[in-house]
C-alpha cells in the first residue's frame, strides 16, 4: 500500500510555528516554514500588449497603439487602452506586461497628485516624467525585479516636441522616431523614411503614416489588433483619435499554400 508523504507546504495549517530569530526578545514574532521562502519575482509577462509607436510632426508628437491584451496567444482583452496621459502636454505608451504598466500609471497619478497639491506654480514637463523613468526602470532592473515594458514618452513643452524611449533594462535614448516590438523591424523604417523626406508632416499626413505602419504591423504580427489608439501632443495640448479600426485586405490570402 502506498504511503502518501504529507506536502509541508500545502498543509502549512497544520505545521507548528517557528519564532523569527530576527525578533526582539521583547516581541518576538511567530512565523510558519512558507513564510521563509526566499522572495520570488516575475520572470514572465502574462497579459502582454505589443508594438508602440511614436513620432514627430510639424506641430508636436503623435503616439499609436493598439487594443489587444494577449494572454500567451489567446486575444484575451481587445479594449485596452495602452496610454497614459501624464499631464495636458505629455503621454506615455507601453508595450509588455499590462500589471506592470497599472504600476507605473498609479506611480505617475501619486507624482502628479503630489505636484498639483503644492500649488507652487511648476509642473512635471515630460523630459522631467522621462528622467523619472529612466531612474525607475534602471533601478528595478538592478534588483533583479524589472518593470516588463517598454515605454515611450511623448510630449511638447516651450515650443518643442519631446520622444524618448527607454524599456525594462534601463537603456534610454531620444528620437524623432521610435517604435517597440516588432515595430522596430517593420515600422521604424517606413517611419524613418517619411521623416527623412518630409520632417515636418502635416497631422492629416502623420494620422496616415499612423495608420499605414499598423496596417503592416497587422498583416505581420500575430499580436496585433485592427483597433488602435493614437494621442497627438501639440501646443494646444493632448487630442486623442479612437478606438480607430483598420480596414484589412486578405485577398493575398488565397497565394498561400503548402501550410495546411
Amino acid at each position: 500500500m502506498a504511503v502518501r508523504v504529507p506536502n509541508p507546504y500545502a498543509e502549512s495549517a497544520m505545521l507548528p510555528l517557528f519564532l523569527n530569530r530576527d525578533s526582539s526578545d521583547t516581541n518576538r514574532m511567530l512565523v510558519r516554514p512558507e513564510q521563509m521562502l526566499p522572495v520570488k519575482h516575475t520572470l514572465q509577462p502574462t497579459v502582454t500588449g505589443t508594438s508602440v509607436l511614436g513620432f514627430t510632426f510639424a506641430d508636436g508628437v503623435m503616439l499609436a497603439a493598439d487594443t489587444l491584451g494577449s494572454y500567451g496567444s489567446l486575444a484575451k482583452l481587445r479594449s485596452l487602452c495602452r496610454y497614459k496621459e501624464v499631464t495636458d502636454k505629455c503621454v506615455v505608451v507601453a508595450s509588455g506586461d499590462y500589471a506592470d504598466f497599472q504600476y507605473i500609471e498609479r506611480n505617475l497619478d501619486f507624482l502628479t497628485v503630489k505636484s498639483n497639491a503644492l500649488s507652487d506654480g511648476h509642473h512635471y514637463t515630460p523630459n522631467s516624467i522621462y528622467s523619472y523613468l529612466t531612474r525607475v526602470m534602471y533601478a528595478r532592473r538592478t534588483k533583479i525585479n524589472p518593470i516588463w515594458n517598454k515605454l515611450i514618452v511623448g510630449g511638447y513643452e516651450d515650443r518643442t516636441p519631446f520622444l524618448g524611449y527607454v524599456d525594462e533594462r534601463g537603456i534610454a535614448y531620444e528620437s524623432p522616431t521610435l517604435a517597440t516590438g516588432f515595430g522596430l523591424h517593420m515600422s521604424q523604417p517606413l517611419l524613418r523614411d517619411a521623416y527623412e523626406k518630409n520632417p515636418a508632416l502635416s497631422e492629416a499626413e502623420a494620422l496616415s503614416l499612423i495608420e499605414r505602419c499598423l496596417k503592416v504591423l497587422y498583416y505581420r504580427d500575430c499580436r496585433a489588433h485592427d483597433k488602435y489608439d493614437v494621442v497627438s501632443i501639440t501646443d494646444a495640448g493632448v487630442k486623442k483619435y479612437g478606438p480607430l479600426t483598420l480596414e484589412g485586405n486578405w485577398q493575398i490570402a488565397d497565394y498561400v499554400v503548402g501550410y495546411d
